[in-house]
């Protein structure tokens, strides 16, 4: 698998939603590689980072570029909510629709449902109506949706937030499978053991700024400001 939309590059970037700022003069890069892992209190910027590495958001000021300057970002990424909507059919019907959408050849549907719900671990719920499925196969389903892009790029905002352990571990297992096979994870999480098992590297944000970006080996053993000294012992970031 190639990394097409790799590196995606924030460079200064501002994203304002009236006079607040939602994200204040951000630089970053996202490469190829182990999962990068957003963390950060409530309303650090997160999620408004996910959906403009996306494309979804647009910046105030700044650019952001992916795969070395394309200003418009390439199709191959997905992004998956905290609280994914079902379409009113089966989950198999579900994985279906996102195969059509994502232009896959009808043919080929059968063998790509099939490998889809294997990975996430699906296969025994392929006819039961989506939107009755419990909440940790809701997200899982969720993750095949989106899986079925065949994107180089995926971003998850809090996937297992809400979630029992089993639930969590499940979802875990997938994000770990699907970054051996080469695609760029880029994690949103408030659960620091989460982001512990998970990240290659970590990014902390507060208030709409990054305060610390390092491997998370570092991150975890010595982080480098106070910030996330305060943040890895539980205090709170005010």
């Amino acid at each position: 698998m190639t990394a097409g939309d790799l590196p995606i590059r924030f460079a200064a970037v501002t994203i304002e939603a009236g006079t607040v700022a939602l994200l204040d003069n951000v630089s970053l890069a996202l490469e190829r590689g182990a999962p990068t892992v957003l963390i950060g209190p409530n309303g650090a910027g997160k999620t408004t980072l996910l959906r403009a590495a996306m494309g979804l958001l647009a910046p105030t000021r700044g650019s952001i570029t992916w795969d070395g300057g394309a200003q418009a970002p390439p199709t191959r990424r997905a992004i998956v909510f905290q609280r994914p909507t079902m379409l009113r059919r089966s989950a198999v019907a579900n994985l279906r629709f996102a195969l059509a959408a994502a232009g896959v050849p009808r043919p080929q549907h059968a063998a790509a449902t099939a490998r889809l719900l294997t990975l996430v671990g699906l296969e025994h719920a392929a006819e039961r109506p989506a939107r009755r499925l419990s909440a940790g196969e809701q997200q899982r389903l969720a993750l095949a949706r989106a899986l079925a892009r065949d994107p180089a790029v995926l971003f998850l905002d809090e996937p297992t937030a809400s979630l029992d352990p089993a639930s969590t571990k499940a979802i875990e297992d997938v994000i770990r499978a699907v970054s051996l096979d080469g695609i760029k994870v880029v994690l949103a999480t408030h659960d620091l053991g989460e982001a512990r098992r998970l990240a290659g590297d970590v990014v902390l944000l507060h208030r709409g700024r990054i305060v610390e970006a390092a491997p998370a080996a570092t991150f975890f053993g010595r982080p480098g400001t106070e910030e996330g000294r305060k943040f890895l012992a539980g205090e709170l970031l005010v």
